[in-house]
């Protein structure tokens, strides 16, 4: 690009997860709470959805990617929750330990997980500043 050319960044389009295995991660997931939107096997890939928003998480399945801890520092996803001390109940009502207890941030409450490839993802809340969240 020249200096007088530039971009814009409209948005998320999807957030791209390696996994080990497609059938594992997607039940791994269903678990956590997440719907999916669309699965395709032959391609290694599917798609969970997050809240009404077009943008999803997609899973894609890596060969010879075994199971292995979080990665620290790692990169982490976060998605807004209603109630982050709620989804962590239910995490683990599901079979699925939380990193640590749920932990208080600036706006609210935050609970992190680990799918068994060491992908993180982050439920937090808007409980302290809920003028900033998503409306239910």
């Amino acid at each position: 690009m020249s200096d007088d050319e530039s971009y814009e960044l409209l948005g998320f389009d999807n957030v791209l997860l390696p996994v080990g295995d497609l059938a594992e991660a997607v039940g791994f997931y269903e678990r956590a709470g997440f719907p999916v939107a669309f699965r395709l096997d032959e391609a290694g890939i599917a798609l969970l959805k997050v809240g009404g928003e077009t943008p999803g998480v997609l899973l894609r399945a890596e060969e010879e990617f075994g199971h292995r801890p979080p990665l620290w520092p790692s990169a982490r996803v976060w998605l807004e929750v209603p109630d982050a001390r709620t989804a962590a109940r239910a995490l683990r009502d599901a079979g699925i330990a939380p990193l640590d207890e749920p932990f208080p941030v600036a706006t609210g409450w935050t609970v992190e997980f680990a799918d068994p490839w060491g992908n993180v993802i982050g439920l937090t809340d808007y409980s302290k500043r809920p003028e900033l969240g998503r409306r239910p």
